[in-house]
Parts: C-alpha cells; structure tokens; sequence
C-alpha cells in the first residue's frame, strides 16, 4: 500500500514514533510517503517532502522558551493564524493524494484537519494518531472554539484513531470527542530492542565513572518532569546507591544544590550513551509531576532489563505491572522508601530484569507492532 505520513514538525517523541512507523513500513515493502515542515531526506527509502510553510515560525504543541518568537503553540492560534498554515500542509498534501492509499495525520491538531480536507477531496481513508500533547491543551481550556470544531470533525469522520494506551483513549480522547471503542487501535510505541538491551553495555560505567550500584533519572529538568520529586526521594536511600540525572534544564542549578553528594547531572548525552546508561542503571526511577500519556522511558527500562520504580498514574500502569517494579502513591518519601526496599532485595530485582525483558520482547518489538498497524489499515483501502 501506499501511505502518507504527516507530522505537525521534526517531532520529538511522536515524531520518533512516526519515524520507526516509515522504516518498518518500507521494511514490509509498502511505499511511504512523509512529509513535515523542513524534512530533508529524513529517512532512507521514503518519499521524503518538506512542508514549505508561509513563515520562519514553527507551529509546535509544546513552547519552548529558548525558542523565543520562532515557535508558537498550535492550541494558542485563532482561526485566520491557523488557516494559513492549514493552506501550507494542504498544498502539500495535494501534490501526492492520486497517488496514496491512505494518511496517516499525526495529532489532534491543524495536521488532522489538513488532512481530513484531502483524504475527503479525493475519497480517501484517513486516520488520527492522536497523541496526548496534541489533544490536552483542550482539557485545559486552549484551542480556539472555530478551530477546534475542524479537528472534532476531523477525529469523528477518521476510518479510525491509534492510541498509545487507554488513558489516552479513556481519559483524553472520549471525554471530548464521542467514539466508541471499536474506533481505536491501542498501539504502543516501540522501542529498539538491540539498543536497549541487558548486553548493551560496554565502557559506559569506565566512561562516566560510576558505581556497579546507581539509580537512573532521564528527562528534562523541568519541574513538570519531576527531577525534584527524585531529589527528595534520595534521602530515603542515598546509602545504598547514587542518583544519575541525564538530561538538563532550567532547574539544574537548584537541584544540584538539593542533591548535594548522593549523586550527579550528566547534561545531555548521546542516545547510545543514554541506552547503557538505562541499561546499566540498577533502578530506572521517575516522579513526574503531570500523568504521563505512555512514558517512553519505562518501555526502554524495560528493554534494558532495568526494573523501575515510578509514580502510579496516567499510561504507565499499562507498561510496568508488578513484575516488572513498583508504582507507588504520589509522595517523593513513599517512592524513596520503596527504591530502597528493591535496592536492599538483589534477588527480587534480578527476578524482575527477567519479566522487564521478556514484556519488552513482547509488547514492544516494532516489527510486530507496524504489522498490527499494517492489518488495521488494509481492510480500510479495501472497503
């Protein structure tokens, strides 16, 4: 088949999700068409298109400060701002629809309305990747009423929509846009299962001077991220084992100041490091402030064989069960004590890297995953 792949920007994590989608996709022999504002032979094998878009502003879902006027958050637009970036993707779009089978519009957003606006010129399916950063803001009273109309129609009138987890389905999607389950395919992103793995993990302790013992932090040092939950976490086992912090931010100098000697910031380091590092990790740990949507990094813990210890909420329970660590009750002592209690217990851990393994082989493989896709869409091109 032949499938378009449409993204708001270069994407970070949905946009690695999309990304992994059109490798596997070509992998399968489908032909992939991806398109996205500043898209320069992203992928090797894919029709790649860049969007050209009016102006040096990027519509993004999330403003990032150190951007400064180059960004602006899609759900803060009104209606005439967004037209005229509608215009740019749909011109896009235009240029590939006699030849697509069907799109594939990732986020609830202008991206699913330029979308809808061509799939249904050219009686084409269509579906909505609805990611939970792009449908949030609603929840939180952003998206201007005329423009949100066009992405509620978009998301009613879609073949179907992919959901990383029923949280995001139960709890972001539904309550906003009424569509009954059958409507949805859970799809959960996946991870690279030789990156991310037990045995990947030469020279990474020589190399930042680490302990055989230490807990692992990622993300950014952002208080929504919850790095400061972590911080007081510590003092319930700092005797045990250091903290690791990869990944930086604007609280990096106040929580180095908080974390004093039971542990150190890392900064930002490269995506093999950050995959032994995971995988070398005793304890993956994470204490977000907001309710994660899916939560990459426990499916990658998981890969590496690396139990975690995390806050129970929003998708994460539907990657880390019993077997595989503890979600605890929001408080940074509660979640200190129980890192404590696994790093005291060696064998309960070493039973856990096991199931970590074995689910992330299991539910997380993207070969597996895009066949799943693969043999939701077809039925779609053929009915």
């Amino acid at each position: 088949m032949n499938v378009a792949i449409l993204l708001l920007n270069e994407g970070r994590g949905s946009g690695e999700v999309a990304r992994e989608h059109v490798r596997h996709l070509i992998k399968l022999g489908h032909k992939v068409y991806f398109l996205f504002p500043g898209n320069t032979d992203d992928i090797l094998g894919a029709i790649n298109i860049n969007i050209k878009i009016h102006t040096d502003v990027m519509p993004v879902h999330e403003y990032l400060p150190s951007a400064g006027e180059h960004q602006k958050q899609v759900a803060r637009m009104d209606h005439i701002e967004m037209d005229k970036y509608l215009t740019d993707y749909k011109r896009a779009l235009e240029t590939i629809a006699h030849d697509v089978d069907i799109f594939i519009a990732h986020h609830a957003n202008l991206s699913c309305v330029a979308v809808h606006s061509i799939a249904k010129k050219y009686k084409k399916p269509y579906v909505v990747f609805v990611h939970g950063t792009g449908i949030e803001p609603r929840h939180n009273n952003f998206w201007n009423d005329k423009n949100w109309e066009l992405i509620e129609r978009a998301l009613l009138e879609a073949n179907g929509l992919i959901v990383t987890t029923k949280y995001v389905r139960d709890k972001l999607v539904k309550p906003l846009v009424d569509l009954d389950d059958d409507k949805f395919l859970i799809l959960p992103c996946g991870v690279d299962l030789e990156n991310f793995s037990p045995n990947n993990v030469e020279g990474i302790k020589e190399k930042y001077n680490l302990p055989d013992t230490y807990v692992i932090c990622p993300g950014a040092l952002t208080e929504s991220k919850g790095p400061q939950n972590i911080v007081k976490a510590s003092l319930e086992y700092s005797e045990y084992a250091e903290t690791i912090f990869i990944g930086a931010g604007e609280l990096k100098n106040t929580l180095e100041n908080d974390l004093n000697n039971r542990g150190r910031f890392l900064g930002f380091v490269s995506s093999e490091d950050k995959a032994k590092l995971i995988n070398a990790a005793t304890l993956l740990v994470a204490a977000p402030e907001k309710k994660e949507h899916f939560g990459i990094i426990y499916a990658e813990a998981l890969a590496g064989a690396t139990p975690c210890v995390a806050y129970e909420g929003g998708g994460v329970g539907s990657i880390i069960t019993s077997t595989e660590g503890i979600l605890t009750e929001r408080s940074p002592q509660v979640l200190g004590d129980k890192i404590k209690y696994l790093l005291q217990n060696s064998g309960l851990r070493r039973q856990m890297g096991v199931s970590c393994r074995v689910r992330a082989e299991k539910l997380y493989n993207y070969d597996e995953l895009v066949k799943e896709l693969v043999d939701w869409l077809l039925p779609m091109i053929n009915a």
